[in-house]
């Protein structure tokens, strides 16, 4: 490799993200005291640009503007220039974004923000082309106007910035108002229900004509309204629209058929031509969704799913120290020779390279038909392609097929006159060849971060489908996880989280030289990840580290005037506005996700508090839940479940002894979104019994492993029939 021309500051940090960019010939600075203290002492506008390593128009701008090196010039001269990893530092990139979105109406990444040097915003956008074009100005016009405004008109800049603050802190402010009380749950429910429902794509699922994601908390929060619904029309079509959608999505472009998993979105309307970057968090709540519809319907086709993704994982996105990567790029080299790399180059395929891997006549099949015809009927490759030329602007797909499922396995083994079972051992070997195939060509780079955040959200996958599909390996790989993040992203003696570790050299794991403190979201999702442990392991441990992680959630991010948790905690001098973020987008949002955290919590601790503290959240978000909840899907589910306040199912048993866990492997089996698990295995000194008194008065009748349902510590009859609890369960 050639010897690097430039290398600047970026050299010495960890991230994935911002080591792609430390030989740009921008002197770029990380966020911090260092940058801040230039742009005062020489009294420079800062550049933030802000994006993450997977993602597509942030390449694009570096290789048009931040590698070119005149544009590094007028750069380096008018501004000090920061470059933020917003998987790194969500703060930041938040505080920005809102500024972006509100001034321009829209928002993503890169984000590209000037702020004075006392940080605040006064001019943003997204990607710039580096030259004005005919719709657009030039990345290199708008630098210099801007560093001109700033000679000219410092005043009245610095003015509009301070006002701009101030409109930009009133805009965002979530807090109680005189009413004070969460708003009625079945309203909320009714409201998200019809709001989803008019927004449904009844021939292709999803929830928008395109581009369309795979939003697990649209679907999680059908799946509660159906079981809270179950005998009313509107109950059977919240579950018709959840398993259709996830069926599609199966189906899809957006799934890897031959190298598992799921990429981002898809940019039509059919699930087909996806953007193909693989991200952990939706692979570890995908897990879960497709481990629940399983558990819902009884149908195979959902767990496979649900294996599908959690092999891609283990296999791609895991560390050998237990935690997991964040993601995996879009594009990268379509062969070793290649000079530029293009998006899907490593996932699409041209039918002649189908057809000279798959060859061999068909045994029993019409005349003549090889593997190469069947495989490319079932999954729609066409001769010339199978990519509509408009859902590829750039032509990088071009004459190469995106495999999608378009007719039923009964309707491929009919056109050819195959039995089912040997069509699928046929497609079976098919994706084996594919996929050893696709091993030779140039892997996509991987980001190897591992953020607390996001390993919470694969842990409760991973738990969850081990629950659900009966599988004790995923349970022990959630465990892993969670003892890696116990070493690698907590401090004991300070009891808080970190944000965030990397994959150093030698395969060690490595910790920035100041680690980055955790925010709201890691707490909340490895709370919950430590709750769907407890109920898929029974280990006490994870209870209790979970409850002490509640604990520090509430000191360090609790608004006690507003009420609801901040994003961000209190005292970081460079952060403008102490957030809370108010949608359930790609990942739900910290709030919506804690309010059923914390009904659990009390479940499991008896500390009636925190059931005040999830009243106190709803009533904040109230105004939302009632006019617009389908922008709060997850807030909306935990309402009901607070107003049907939970169940705690107690098992009385020996943890080894068959009875028990004959009596879990019918808990397990059924959809209950309001119940909570805890196993009282007689020992008086453990955790639970020390927690919860009630506990020391329940006993196994006749010797045998007995369940009791619970609600507010006040316990049913003894139940020592599996059947009669499912009964109980799924009323």
């Amino acid at each position: 490799p050639s010897i690097p021309r430039h290398t600047n500051r970026l050299i010495n940090e960890k991230s994935p993200y911002l080591l792609q960019h430390a030989h740009n010939p921008v002197d770029w600075y990380p966020w911090g005291q260092e940058a801040f203290d230039k742009a005062k002492k020489e009294n420079k506008l800062i550049f933030l640009s802000v994006g993450y390593s997977t993602c597509h128009w942030c390449h694009v701008m570096e290789e048009e503007s931040f590698k070119n090196k005149e544009i590094g010039e007028i750069m380096n001269k008018n501004f000090v220039c920061i470059k933020v990893d917003r998987e790194e530092r969500p703060d930041v990139d938040k505080v920005y974004m809102t500024f972006v979105q509100a001034t321009s109406g829209g928002g993503g990444w890169p984000m590209s923000v000037w702020l004075t040097p006392d940080l605040k915003p006064f001019v943003g956008g997204t990607y710039f082309p580096p030259e004005d074009g005919v719709h657009r100005v030039g990345f290199r016009t708008v630098l210099l106007r801007i560093a001109e405004q700033w000679k000219e008109n410092k005043e009245a800049l610095l003015e509009n910035s301070q006002k701009i603050l101030e409109a930009l802190l009133h805009m965002s402010e979530i807090r109680v108002q005189a009413q004070e009380s969460p708003p009625p749950a079945k309203e909320v429910m009714a409201t998200c229900f019809q709001q989803l429902s008019n927004s449904y794509d009844e021939d292709y699922g999803g929830f928008s004509k395109s581009p369309k994601f795979p939003t697990p908390v649209n679907l999680n929060f059908l799946f509660t309204y159906w079981a809270l619904h179950r005998t009313t029309p509107e109950g059977a079509r919240a579950l018709q629209m959840a398993l259709h959608t996830l069926k599609m999505m199966a189906h899809g472009g957006i799934h890897d058929h031959i190298g598992q998993g799921f990429h981002r979105y898809s940019t039509d309307q059919h699930w087909h031509v996806p953007h193909f970057e693989k991200m952990l968090y939706d692979q570890g709540q995908l897990a879960a969704t497709y481990s629940r519809a399983f558990q819902i319907s009884g149908d195979e086709f959902f767990a496979n799913v649900a294996q599908d993704i959690l092999l891609y994982v283990s296999r791609d996105l895991s560390d050998q120290a237990g935690g997991f990567y964040s993601a995996e790029d879009a594009d990268s080299y379509p062969t070793t020779a290649s000079e530029e790399k293009r998006e899907g180059a490593f996932c699409v395929w041209a039918a002649e390279e189908i057809r000279a891997l798959l060859p061999d006549p068909v045994e029993g099949a019409t005349e003549g038909t090889t593997l190469g015809d069947v495989f490319m009927h079932h999954y729609g490759v066409k001769e010339t392609g199978n990519v509509n030329p408009m859902k590829d602007p750039h032509q990088e797909l071009k004459g190469k097929n995106v495999l999608i499922v378009q007719c039923s396995l009964e309707l491929t083994a009919a056109r050819f006159g195959l039995e089912l079972g040997r069509l699928s051992a046929l497609l079976r070997e098919s994706r084996r060849r594919l996929s050893a195939a696709r091993a030779q060509r140039p892997q996509p780079h991987l980001d190897t971060k591992m953020l607390a955040a996001w390993n919470g959200l694969m842990i409760s996958g991973f738990a969850q489908a081990g629950v659900a599909l009966a599988k004790q390996e995923y349970v022990s790989r959630a465990a892993q996880a969670a003892a890696f993040l116990r070493r690698h992203l907590y401090d004991p003696t300070s009891g808080r989280l970190l944000r965030s570790c990397y994959r150093g050299k030698d395969n060690t794991v490595e910790q920035s030289a100041v680690p980055i403190q955790g925010f709201l979201e890691d707490y909340v999702f490895i709370i919950q990840a430590l709750f769907d442990l407890y109920e898929a392991s029974l280990e006490q441990g994870w209870l209790e580290w979970a409850l002490q992680l509640q604990h520090m959630q509430d000191k360090l991010f609790w608004d006690p005037k507003g009420f609801a948790y901040f994003s961000s905690e209190a005292g970081d001098p460079s952060l403008l506005l102490r957030l809370k973020h108010d949608q359930d987008g790609a990942e739900p949002t910290a709030n919506s996700v804690t309010v059923t955290n914390l009904l659990r919590a009390a479940c499991y601790s008896g500390h009636m508090e925190w059931v005040e503290k999830a009243r106190q959240i709803l009533a904040a978000f109230s105004e939302r839940l009632q006019k617009i909840p389908i922008i709060l899907p997850e807030m909306a589910r935990a309402s009901a479940i607070f107003h049907q306040t939970l169940k705690q199912v107690v098992i009385c048993g020996d943890p080894q002894g068959e009875d028990t866990k004959e009596m879990l492997r019918c808990i397990h089996s059924v959809f209950s979104p309001n119940k909570v698990l805890m196993l009282a295995d007689g020992d008086g000194a453990g955790f639970l019994y020390r927690q919860l008194p009630f506990l020391a008065s329940l006993e196994r009748k006749d010797g045998k492993a007995t369940a009791y349902l619970c609600s507010n510590f006040a316990c049913s009859l003894p139940i020592t029939s599996p059947q009669e609890l499912r009964g109980m369960l799924c009323p």
